[in-house]
Parts: C-alpha cells; structure tokens; sequence
C-alpha cells in the first residue's frame, strides 16, 4: 500500500519574509492522517486554522496567500509556494505548520532549506492509504493574446511530469534555459529542482517597495538582475535557474490541492494565479478528475512508494 506521510518530530525554521521585511518563526510539527496541511497564525489572539486547499487561495499577486475560505478579509499567510514545493518534493501528506507571522520565510529563495529541515525532522510513513487527485482528461486555461499569452494545463498521466516555459526577452534569462521538464518517478527534486533561487530584476525594486513589496529581498535570497546581467557575485545554481525556480513555484502552487497530482502539466508563462485557476478549473468538472490509492506498491508510478533519501 502508498502509505500517507507526516514528519516524526518536531522542526522549526527562522527567517524574514521577502515581501513584509518581518522575522517569523516556522513550527513544523507532525499531523494525523486526514489532515492535510494546516497553517496557524501564533501572533494573533484567536488562532483559526487555515487549511491549505485550491480554495483557500485568497491573493495571487507576487506569491499564493491563503486565508480561512479563501476569504481575503480574515487573517493569512502568505508566500506559502517554497515550502508547499518542498513538502510535495518529500511526498509530505500531513502537516501542522505555526507560524508566528503572516509570511512564510523566504530563506535562501528556494525550497533546498525547506527540503533539509522537514528531512531533518524525519518523514514516517502513517497507517492510511495515500490519497492521489488523478486527472481523466485534460483541463486548460487561457489568459492573454499574442506577445501577452500564457497558458496552463493538466493532462492525465499516470505518474507526475511537469514541462514549463518562460520567456522574458532579457540577455540574462535568455543567455540560460528557457524550458524545464521534469519527472517525478525519474528525477530527484531535491538534487534537481529544490535549490532554484526566486528572481527579480533591479529595475523592479523601487515600484516594488513603494507597494509594500520586496521589504526583505537581498542578493542573500533572491537573483537580482539589472539590464544585462546577474548581479549575484556566486552568479547561478544552475544553468537553468530562472525556468527550474517558475518551475519549484508551480509545484508548490499546485500541491495546494491538498492532495498529489497524478497528471502531466505543461506552461507557458504561467504563475501563482494561472496555476489557482487551473486547480479549480479541474477540482469544478467532476469528469475530469478522481481520487485514488494504490493498495498495491507495483500498480502507482514508479518510485512513488519509496521515501526520498535523506541528505
């Protein structure tokens, strides 16, 4: 049987969040079966848990932000993609996460730390069957024209391949890899994926911060790029960073599920609200979808029985 799970001891995690400039502490603490992901804001006096679902999805701009509902009035957390990257890159079912703040930390920029501290505390296997969204046909959506397009859609497939594709028109992008795919039953995320870094150009910055936006964004977590080059002086994880991080952050955003996909998804320039639009594009057509599990470890894609490795 694909067995759910959890984390077998408690973690925590200390950082700042990239857009709110705040320090906030991560718990990360094990859960029963059945519970999914649920954010909890320690900071506030009335502690409403948030549970991580398509739905809850309450704002989109620059990162995914949950609230109770999807109510954007009532309290959040936002930036959740990187760590919900990670937990899906560890094929992490159940999971309490305090939070002392209304922003995720932002760490190095990528998931890698993410990856290290749920690894950390060890990933157990629960006594219930592990629950996948399998997709039955394709669901697609669209956004834009021309030079503005952008696209994302989920195919069935009988494991979890995701493709993307960006396109900036910058030197320094362009000079990299523009396509990414990658495979869960044959890549590993966490040597392939985790450590892509979030980008962002110096241009940017100032609009940026006049919004609210960016207050804890440094070279120590985020790509910067002026009008031609990377400014960070250890210059690129991998060849491919810009497309590998857009790729991280869609893996995060889709595992916002609350279940894993078995599906292939392909895009074009997609981000956090394209990706919420398809979740529930394909979460509202009934035909489109069912939920499964593998009582036999032969029958589920292949190596999605195994846990990953530790570092």
């Amino acid at each position: 049987m694909i067995r759910r799970r959890t984390l077998k001891t408690e973690t925590r995690a200390v950082g700042v969040g990239v857009h709110s400039g705040l320090k906030t502490e991560l718990v990360l603490r094990p859960a029963p079966p059945d519970t999914g992901v649920v954010f909890t804001r320690t900071d506030l006096p009335e502690r409403t848990p948030i549970a991580v679902n398509a739905f809850a999805v309450s704002d989109t701009r620059m990162a995914s932000t949950i609230s109770p509902g999807g109510d954007p009035s009532l309290p959040k957390v936002q930036t959740i993609e990187h760590l919900m990257s990670a937990v899906a890159g560890l094929g992490i079912d159940n999971l309490f996460v305090d939070i002392s703040a209304e922003e995720v930390p932002i760490l190095d920029g990528s998931s890698a730390a993410f990856v290290y501290v749920l690894q950390s505390a060890g990933v157990v296997m629960q006594d219930a069957p592990k629950r996948f969204i399998r997709v039955k046909k394709a669901v697609e959506v669209r956004e834009g024209e021309g030079a503005t397009l952008k696209w994302a859609r989920l195919e069935p497939y009988h494991g979890y391949a995701l493709s993307f594709e960006i396109e900036f028109n910058h030197p320094a992008v362009d000079a990299t890899g523009r396509r990414v795919e990658f495979d869960f039953s044959k890549g590993v995320y966490k040597r392939d994926i985790a450590r892509a870094r979030t980008f962002g150009f110096a241009k940017d910055v100032e609009m940026m911060r006049a919004r609210g936006l960016g207050r804890g964004g440094s070279m120590d977590n985020v790509i910067v790029v002026d009008e031609q080059r990377v400014l960070n002086g250890e210059g690129l994880r991998y060849d491919d960073e810009f497309v590998k991080h857009k790729l991280l952050d869609a893996i995060g955003d889709l595992h916002i599920a609350g279940r894993p996909l078995l599906a292939r998804y392909t895009a074009y320039k997609s981000g956090h609200a394209l990706n919420n639009r398809l979740l529930r594009a394909l979460l509202a057509d009934e035909s489109a979808f069912e939920t499964v599990s593998f009582e036999h470890d032969a029958d589920a894609p292949a190596g999605f029985a195994e846990l990953a490795p530790a570092w």
